[in-house]
């Protein structure tokens, strides 16, 4: 937790954050609300990772939307890395620690491979 604190302190960092969560989580209206209607209707989780996967008896389809989003989270956080010299799985596990307080009651998270609703 320090070195993610340590990095967090690091104002590039925080500049390039804030841009990816106005630019990259809302990239267009429309998947923001397949992604929001998703969530709501317990098809898709938000993980520690800092990915979207597929909560525990999930009762729908919703891998294409899900699929789509952790590519383009993927590129955007090697990205991220790439420019700032740290691994890209920390810039994921710092996305979800910024985005977990925005996440509507009763949203699905799995937080160290376990799962419950927010």
């Amino acid at each position: 937790m320090q070195h993610i604190n340590r990095i967090m302190q690091h104002t590039g960092i925080r500049t390039l954050l804030f841009m990816f969560m106005l630019i990259g989580f809302s990239a267009s209206a429309a998947m923001a609300m397949d992604i929001d209607t998703a969530r709501q209707q317990g098809l898709a989780g938000e993980t520690d990772s800092g990915y979207l996967a597929v909560p525990p008896n999930a009762a729908g389809d919703a891998m294409p939307i899900i699929t789509t989003v952790n590519e383009q989270r993927r590129a955007e956080y090697t990205r991220i890395a790439t420019r700032n010299g740290i691994a890209a799985e920390v810039v994921g596990t710092m996305m979800f620690e910024k985005i977990y307080p925005t996440l509507a009651p009763g949203t699905w998270v799995r937080i160290n491979g376990s799962w419950s609703q927010k």
